[in-house]
């Protein structure tokens, strides 16, 4: 029996390897995406305090169902990303712990409904962006109010002018010497033969 666990654990340990060394090789992944830049998927239109509850409340409840979905997505990403092993292995754990984390982000959203925070988790359900991973960003960061544009800013206050600065002599630029520029001038040309 002892003879079946030592073999099992050297053929694990084979197969991580196996799996590993491509990864080790690879270029590492960079995601093009900023926690504070709005998402494509979440409306830039102003919204009203109703929206936004609703929408925290539709996400948390999606994440705390389709969580469980992590695991499948994160197989096949890592597959995708290295090899079948490593896929299985290393996308099954990762999964594991994307999980936890977006049924988290899920209790953690239910919890403080009634605060409009922006979204603690990206792509915000499972179902978007299947192909990138799951960040997380800022807990509890609350949506800033809008920036006025133009369109909505209000008329500007007419103020009086600034009096007038008196008149003064322009001054020339500051000359120095031809010999001082001979001397940096051989300066640099010593160091830079060096």
């Amino acid at each position: 029996m002892m003879t079946f666990f030592r073999s099992f654990a050297s053929l694990s340990l084979v197969c991580l390897a196996i799996g590993y060394v491509p990864l080790t090789k690879a270029e590492p992944v960079t995601q093009a995406w900023d926690i504070d830049a709005p998402s494509p998927k979440i409306p830039t239109k102003p919204q009203s305090y109703g929206e936004r509850i609703s929408e925290k409340a539709v996400s948390s409840f999606a994440n705390l169902a389709t969580g469980w979905l992590e695991m499948p997505k994160n197989v096949i990403n890592t597959t995708n990303q290295s090899n079948i092993i490593y896929g299985f292995t290393g996308g099954l754990a990762k999964g594991m712990i994307h999980t936890a984390g977006r049924m988290g982000v899920g209790i953690a959203d239910l919890i403080t409904l009634p605060l409009a925070t922006k979204p603690m988790i990206y792509p915000l359900y499972i179902w978007e962006d299947f192909d990138v991973d799951t960040n997380y960003g800022d807990v509890m960061r609350l949506h800033e109010p809008p920036i006025r544009t133009q369109e909505t800013a209000l008329p500007p206050i007419p103020q009086a002018a600034p009096p007038a600065a008196p008149a003064s002599a322009p001054v020339a630029p500051m000359q120095y010497p031809t010999d001082t520029n001979r001397k940096i001038d051989a300066i640099f040309n010593k160091e830079m033969m060096k």
